[in-house]
C-alpha cells in the first residue's frame, strides 16, 4: 500500500504566536505523564490548570444526564486546552483521559493569566487561537443539528480524513483506530446506528477496511450529502 503523509491542520496554539511567546509559555510549564486510560481533568472539578500535549492523545468527553459521554475532541500533540473562567470560580466543564501514555506540560491558570495580561501581542494571538477552536466546535455542532445522525457521521468521516488521513492509491486511510462506540459518542449516538450507517456505506462504496482500518473511497459523496461549505482544514478537524 503507497502511502502519503498529508500536512497535519495548523491550529495548535504554537501556531499563532512568535517563538520568543512560545518560549516564555513553556517556561511555565511542568511536565506530567499520564498512562494510557487515566484522566487529567475531570468534569466538575475547579478549573486551575492548563495543559500542552507534548506527546500522545487526550480524549475530551463531556456526561450527559441519561450517563452516556459525547467525545468533543481527539486531542493530539501541540494542543492546548484548559477552561477561563467566564465570572467567579471556574470549574471543568468536560473530562479528559489520556487514549494513550501522553505526556503534557501543565501551566496554572493563574500564571497564564499574568502573562497574557503583560503581552497585548500575546493576548491577540492568543484570541485568535481560542475564536478558532470555537469556531471548530461550532461547526461540529452545526452539522449535527442540520443533517442529522447520517449527516454528523459524514462531517466525523470528513474530519477524521482531515485529521488522521494519508492518501493512498483508491482512497483515504485513516491512520487513527476509532471503535463504533467511539464514533457513536463524537455524533451522540448509539454504536448500533454507526453499524448499520457504516455498513450502508460499505455496501455503497463509500468506505471499506483494509487491515483493520477504514478507508474512505468517495470523500466527494461525504461532502455533498451535507453540503460541505469548505472549511479549512484548521477548522474541520477532529
Amino acid at each position: 500500500m503507497s502511502i502519503q503523509i498529508q500536512p497535519r491542520p495548523h491550529h495548535q496554539l504554537e501556531h499563532f504566536l512568535t517563538p520568543s511567546q512560545f518560549e516564555m509559555l513553556s517556561s511555565l510549564m511542568h511536565e506530567h505523564s499520564y498512562s494510557k486510560g487515566s484522566s487529567l481533568i475531570w468534569e466538575g472539578e475547579k478549573a486551575e490548570q492548563w495543559f500542552y500535549i507534548k506527546r500522545g492523545k487526550v480524549k475530551v468527553t463531556k456526561s450527559t444526564e441519561d450517563g452516556r459521554h459525547l467525545i468533543l475532541f481527539f486531542l493530539q500533540e501541540g494542543d492546548f486546552f484548559g477552561e477561563f473562567a467566564a465570572a467567579g470560580n471556574q470549574r471543568y466543564s468536560f473530562d479528559a483521559a489520556a487514549v494513550e501514555d501522553t505526556v503534557v506540560g501543565v501551566v496554572s491558570h493563574t500564571e497564564l493569566e499574568a502573562l497574557i495580561s503583560m503581552d497585548g501581542s500575546l493576548a491577540l494571538h492568543f484570541i485568535k487561537w481560542m475564536s478558532l477552536m470555537q469556531k471548530t466546535t461550532e461547526s461540529k455542532f452545526r452539522d449535527l443539528l442540520l443533517f442529522g445522525k447520517k449527516g454528523a457521521l459524514a462531517s466525523t468521516l470528513i474530519r477524521l480524513s482531515n485529521t488522521y488521513g494519508e492518501k493512498v492509491e483508491d482512497g483515504i486511510l485513516i491512520r487513527s483506530k476509532l471503535s463504533h462506540t467511539e464514533l457513536a459518542n463524537l455524533i451522540g449516538t448509539t454504536r448500533e446506528s454507526v453499524n448499520r450507517m457504516l455498513s450502508n456505506y460499505r455496501d455503497e462504496g463509500i468506505v471499506s477496511y483494509e487491515q483493520g482500518y477504514l478507508v474512505i473511497r468517495d470523500l466527494a459523496y461525504l461532502r455533498s450529502s451535507i453540503c460541505c461549505p469548505d472549511c479549512p482544514v484548521e477548522i474541520c478537524r477532529l
